[in-house]
């Protein structure tokens, strides 16, 4: 197929910056939504982006104007789609609501229409079971900000078809994106596979080793090489999305996650996060300010629970052949802003401590810190 035609459903943050990437990439894109309200929103921030590149001298004036007239505002579905060669659906994370839209949206899209859900934790073979095409739909997971964030994943459901598969790779390739395919319809597919129960590990070390916030976040920062501590990033992604990440991939799978009762008290209590003032820290206004994390502070803090946990869920990917280490090495990389390889983290704390750190954990906690077979292997 040769692919020009884009049809964004949803013009949220992610929708119409999924829309700007493919326009930039030259794609005839159509966003559509429910209201034209919505739209006029979606294209005003689409403009605003695009005149700040120009500010920066990324692009011209003329490429700007160019990229924008690319992308055309519809709110009738079915004229949305009469061109569509590849369907993004970008609607809010509810499978209800998802399966709703599917089943509008396979009546008015001709039968050769590819349909990508962009989904960070739904099952991408029920959504497809909604459909007649289940050989047609995949999943493609942009991360936020979509014109800034390099890593897409992409997720075949189980009956999506290997054709469709290469031609969302290539897409992903195209719109200047690195992709990573998660191989098999895993819940949290790879990032949230590794990020969102470590939110919930850094929790419990509070409650059985006494550390503080900012000790936890030290650690993670200085000694594990992560952009930031992990409360820090958790503050920043949002408690909803945790917290709706957490209920989904539990409920698939309680080997994934051991829920802490924190996230949810607090998604709650509306502490979102940065977004809403307060998180796991407080924010003062709408400037981003980094807490005060050091190098004296993560000493005070043995993070290896951590990263039991966190190579326990990537053992446990590749174990399932969802995944390879170099590409899960990848999706860290560029989905968490990892400076350091998490196997080479391992090696240098030995994976024989590490296993010896899950059992003793699962002797104390249960079932859910077993190690890996992987992990025991590699010893």
């Amino acid at each position: 197929m040769d692919l020009k035609n884009i049809t964004v459903l949803g013009s949220g943050v992610m929708g119409h910056g999924i829309a700007q990437v493919s326009a930039t990439a030259g794609y005839n894109v159509v966003l559509r939504d429910i209201e034209q309200g919505f739209l006029d929103k979606a294209m005003e921030k689409i403009r605003w982006s695009l005149d700040k590149l120009v500010s920066k001298e990324k692009i011209s004036e003329e490429e700007s104007n160019t990229i924008f007239s690319r992308i055309k505002p519809v709110v009738d579905l079915k004229e949305a789609v009469k061109d569509a060669q590849l369907v993004i659906e970008v609607v809010p994370e509810i499978m209800d609501l998802k399966k709703k839209v599917y089943a509008e949206l396979d009546q008015a899209a001709a039968p050769e229409v590819v349909f990508a859900s962009n989904t960070s934790t739904l099952p991408i073979t029920e959504i497809a079971n909604t459909t007649s095409r289940p050989e047609k739909v995949i999943g493609i997971h942009f991360f936020n900000p979509p014109q800034l964030m390099k890593l897409v994943e992409v997720i075949p459901g189980e009956k999506t078809s290997q054709e469709i598969t290469d031609l969302t790779q290539e897409y992903v390739k195209s719109v200047k994106k690195e992709p990573v395919l998660c191989r098999k319809d895993v819940p949290g597919f790879i990032v949230n596979r590794l990020f969102i129960p470590m939110v919930h590990e850094a929790c419990y070390m509070m409650d059985r080793y006494g550390y503080s916030m900012t000790e936890i976040d030290s650690a993670v920062k200085f000694k594990l090489g992560f952009p930031m501590g992990i409360f820090e990033l958790a503050d920043f992604t949002g408690m909803d999305v945790i917290h709706k990440a957490t209920t989904e991939m539990h409920l698939r799978d309680k080997k994934v996650i051991n829920p802490h009762p924190t996230i949810k008290k607090m998604f709650d209590e509306k502490k979102l996060g940065q977004k809403a003032g307060e998180g796991f820290y407080k924010y003062s206004d709408d400037k981003y300010e980094r807490v005060p994390l050091s190098e004296e502070l993560a000493a005070k803090c043995d993070p290896i629970d951590l990263v039991a946990n966190i190579l326990n869920n990537a053992a446990w990917l590749v174990s399932n052949k969802a995944s390879d280490i170099q590409e899960l090495e990848k999706a860290a990389r560029l989905g968490l802003g990892l400076k350091k390889p998490m196997f080479e983290t391992a090696k240098e704390l030995g994976i024989k401590n590490v296993v010896e750190k899950l059992n003793k954990l699962a002797d104390q906690n249960g079932e859910f810190y077993r190690p890996d077979p992987l992990l025991v292997s590699m010893q």
